[in-house]
């Protein structure tokens, strides 16, 4: 009777099990209220540039771009700048087949980037080479100059989405129209009168391929008073203008 009106001894508390704890212990801490916020704005960022880029790819796929970063540093480094927007069909097609004789000869085989190219550039040691005119063309259009990885990844980015948009033929218009030929000089309508005093579609197959010749340093080469240097290269170019004609390597550009 006695021990039936003892108190039972108190049973020991259950240690919580070792997965348990192990499982708690993994568990990250959430983020502070902080970084939620500074991420969620980074990502709104990104997504308003990118949507800024979708819509001048667009209007470019038709319109004339007014003029770009590079440019408007020239104009407040000079004063001003000579520019002159032709279309392709003002264009003579050799000064076409020119530039990319001389930039891309492979601009027709590719869908932005030249990998066989990349690659032998990688092994000389040397980016030179390496750039299509799609690149150069984005970089001169959406972006800036000089060298940095941000500026290269962004170009890496919108340029095949350019590739996509745009044809090969409107790739090329805008390049022509938009690379320098001189200092302060942009395309090669203003190109052609400021060298040689003539209309882009009037350019002889000499005179094209001396303005290609200039590129990619035309302040320090002149088409019009070429050293050997430019000389030898222009000699260069015309045999290779004449020869992406003939193999079909400017077929998607030319009608």
């Amino acid at each position: 009777m006695f021990a039936a009106m003892t108190d039972s001894p108190e049973k020991p508390a259950r240690k919580p099990r070792k997965s348990a704890v192990k499982a708690a212990e993994a568990e990250p801490a959430p983020a502070p209220p902080w970084r939620r916020r500074a991420l969620r704005w980074a990502g709104r960022g990104l997504a308003g540039v990118g949507a800024v880029y979708a819509v001048l790819i667009l209007l470019f796929s038709f319109l004339p771009p007014p003029i770009n970063f590079y440019q408007l540093g020239e104009v407040a480094r000079l004063g001003g700048i000579e520019k002159d927007w032709v279309s392709f069909e003002e264009i003579a097609p050799v000064m076409a087949r020119s530039a990319v004789a001389a930039e891309d000869a492979n601009f027709c085989l590719h869908w932005g980037f030249d990998m066989a190219a990349i690659r032998e550039a990688v092994e000389k040691g040397s980016n030179r080479g390496a750039s299509t005119i799609s690149q150069q063309m984005v970089k001169n259009v959406f972006l800036w100059h000089g060298r940095s990885w941000l500026r290269k990844a962004m170009e890496a980015a919108l340029t095949p989405v350019v590739e996509t948009v745009w044809t090969k033929r409107r790739i090329l218009e805008v390049y022509l129209n938009v690379a320098e030929f001189d200092e302060g000089v942009f395309g090669v309508q203003a190109a052609a009168q400021h060298h040689f005093g003539v209309d882009a579609r009037d350019l002889s197959p000499t005179q094209a391929a001396r303005l290609a010749a200039v590129l990619p340093d035309p302040q320090n080469r002149s088409a019009s008073e070429p050293s050997s240097f430019v000389r030898s290269r222009t000699r260069s170019i015309m045999s290779g203008a004449e020869t992406i004609a003939a193999d079909g390597r400017a077929a998607c550009f030319e009608e």
